[in-house]
């Protein structure tokens, strides 16, 4: 596995526009526009929760692993939001939300629905799923960190705030409410 560059410099605020996409500017914009303060790194593409290891280290958290799933029709759709470290066990979880065959959704719906690209799936991106087409998961191991780690709808960047300003500013702004589960 090739190691991960990271800028060791945190930032607090929103960048330039200077190469960054509009999705990810738009989460700068509307964590702003809610007054949720949040530090941030640059660094290279991070596909995978482990190419994140050294980005918590760094801001001193976990990074969520974000999982987007869907039902074996296609018709029901999740962000499952679980620490890093946990192994991610169907079953469990399919017992939970009632549903069964749970697996990754195809990539065209992430797209669709959130505008993300695989490697960038993030609560963040719930800020663009107007119709309500996601549900959220949260395992409630999440809730124990002060602090919550993700990507601003791209994986070049990471960032960290409060898990309370994540659950009680973001999420009702966004018009999600979370399920929480036991994973």
């Amino acid at each position: 596995m090739n190691e991960l560059h990271i800028d060791k410099t945190l930032y607090t605020g929103r960048p330039s526009d200077t190469g960054r996409l509009p999705r990810e500017l738009r989460t700068y914009d509307l964590l702003d526009q809610l007054s949720i303060p949040y530090t941030r790194v640059d660094h290279d593409a991070a596909m995978t929760i482990d190419s994140c290891q050294g980005v918590d280290e760094l801001l001193g958290i976990h990074i969520c692993k974000n999982l987007f799933l869907c039902n074996r029709q296609k018709t029901d759709f999740y962000l499952l939001l679980m620490p890093g470290h946990k192994p991610f066990k169907t079953k469990e979880l399919s017992a939970q939300i009632h549903t069964a065959r749970l697996s990754f959704a195809p990539e065209e719906y992430m797209e669709a629905f959130m505008d993300l690209t695989p490697g960038s799936v993030s609560v963040m991106g719930l800020m663009n799923d107007k119709e309500n087409r996601v549900q959220l998961l949260i395992d409630r191991d999440v809730l124990k960190d002060e602090y919550f780690g993700c990507h601003p709808c791209i994986n070049t960047t990471s960032l960290k705030m409060r898990t309370e300003d994540m659950i009680q500013k973001f999420l009702p702004a966004v018009g999600h409410t979370p399920v929480y589960v036991t994973l």
